[in-house]
């Protein structure tokens, strides 16, 4: 492919910042003071509120290669998104041009191969969509706003995994362009040490342009909440009962205050439940013994079970933001100490709407080696995500205190220990450290300084390049 000419500045754009941006691009920048500014610059974290020096609107991969270009030639920092739903906000930082490659969404199913090619930009939900009338699907999370760039980049847990494994699992090759602007293809067979990088390592290698997939057949699922008490006894049981369950069946427990809901007696309103929210994707013969083992765990009700298309499980996008704080953690249990740290975090929290959420693992999860890629915690049992929501932005300080003291109390406690990176709430040196074992980091940092030795690519979880 010949080399994409430099940026055009003959427009001589210019912002407040006094940063030139690219005339190539032409309407596809986004400047302060353009009507367009103000929503281009939002993510899907109300809490963040930053304000780029461009935001470029990539319509093609000469578009990512030129701003790369020009990003670094000028040191300019670079901030990349897709779905922009970081909860750190990765996807825009102050000062820097944000390069979003939303636009890029194409969809391309081969039958025959029973592959997928897409777009970088493409949703979650769309491409579940896309796929179901051929009876298939891409084991992505549970949010169909989601973009699949940053869930698969950061290894993707989603309602298939414990029966395909994650998302990077179904991954077969991705297409980057590099700090240097060029384009590469990752695979097993091309770049197989930036391949292994790029499943698990986040954005740190260069801008993920495509993806191909393998496809995953499902059809139908069984779905819903079964709602217990969250008696001691049942939070001691939770992780093995479902980590033991047959492989068709993923449960993402929450730990909340349960709301008024008419399906919910009286004198459980305002008291510790655990939604076992679930998706059976295994034999509809075996629909019913997974739901009399998720009752058998205690006291219970259920709430809207029955079978459904699969893409039913990602909600339509609502269009609004919500501002929330993260912490996590991986857990092989929930241990005394663990549910005595819940139970009086969960008596007294920031927000009414804080949760502990659970992914328990296991099945075709933990049947991958965990130096098999950069995501390097198959052994654990259970992920846990400290979610809380909030109203007022303005807030967060101590939504964000608080969540972050839960997440350390635990830690310290001896009840879990790890990370997993797209679910941070944090950036720094620490949270680094916790989504990385050591052979695993040593090894991304020397790819990183033979990918990236200038750290272009530094709005992330940014791993330093080690010479």
């Amino acid at each position: 492919m010949a080399d994409v000419p430099p940026p055009d500045l003959r427009n001589d754009h210019r912002n407040p910042t006094g940063l030139h941006v690219p005339g190539l691009l032409d309407d596809r920048v986004v400047l302060p003071g353009d009507a367009r500014y103000e929503g281009a610059r939002l993510v899907a974290n109300a809490a963040i509120d930053r304000r780029p020096a461009a935001i470029v609107l990539a319509r093609s991969v000469e578009d990512i290669v030129a701003t790369v270009r020009f990003a670094g030639d000028r040191g300019i920092r670079l901030a990349v998104r897709a779905g922009g739903h970081s909860a750190v906000g990765y996807g825009v930082a102050d000062d820097a041009i944000v390069l979003d490659v939303s636009r890029l969404d194409d969809i391309g199913i081969d039958a025959a191969s029973g592959t997928v090619w897409v777009g970088a930009g493409a949703t979650a939900g769309a491409l579940t969509a896309a796929v179901h009338p051929g009876g298939y699907a891409v084991p992505f999370g549970d949010w169909g706003e989601v973009g699949i760039a940053g869930i698969t980049l950061g290894g993707g847990v989603g309602w298939l995994v414990r029966r395909f494994g994650m998302t990077i699992d179904s991954l077969l090759a991705v297409e980057l362009v590099t700090a240097a602007g060029e384009r590469l293809m990752a695979s097993a067979a091309e770049h197989p040490d930036l391949f292994w990088a790029v499943r698990g390592g986040g954005g740190n290698f260069g801008v993920a342009t495509r993806f191909r997939f393998q496809l995953r057949a499902v059809d139908t699922v069984l779905a819903g909440d079964v709602i217990v008490r969250a008696t001691p006894e049942v939070l001691a049981n939770l992780v093995g009962v479902l980590a033991g369950a047959p492989d068709g069946l993923t449960v993402m427990p929450s730990i909340m205050a349960a709301p008024p809901m008419p399906e919910l007696p009286e004198d459980w309103h305002g008291r510790l439940v655990v939604f076992l929210s679930f998706c059976h994707s295994g034999p509809i013969g075996d629909d019913e013994r997974v739901v009399d083992l998720l009752r058998s765990l205690g006291e219970s009700r259920q709430v809207a079970i029955g079978r459904k298309p699969y893409p039913a499980m990602f909600p339509e996008p609502s269009g609004t933001r919500e501002a929330f704080a993260s912490g996590t953690l991986f857990v092989d249990e929930l241990d005394d100490a663990a549910i005595r740290i819940i139970e009086r975090r969960m008596a007294s929290p920031s927000s009414p709407e804080a949760l502990v959420h659970l992914r328990v693992l296991g099945g075709a999860y933990a049947r991958v080696a965990n130096d098999a890629t950069a995501f390097a915690h198959r052994d654990r049992r259970a992920m846990v995500w400290l979610i809380t929501p909030f109203a007022d932005a303005a807030d967060a300080p101590r939504h964000e205190a608080w969540t972050a003291d839960f997440e350390a109390e635990l830690r310290a406690a001896g009840c879990g220990s790890g990370a997993y990176s797209n679910f941070l709430g944090r950036d720094g040196p620490t949270e680094l450290r916790a989504a990385y074992p050591p052979a695993t980091l040593a090894r991304l940092g020397e790819l990183k300084a033979r990918y990236d030795p200038g750290n272009l690519f530094r709005s992330n979880l940014n791993i330093l390049p080690t010479p």
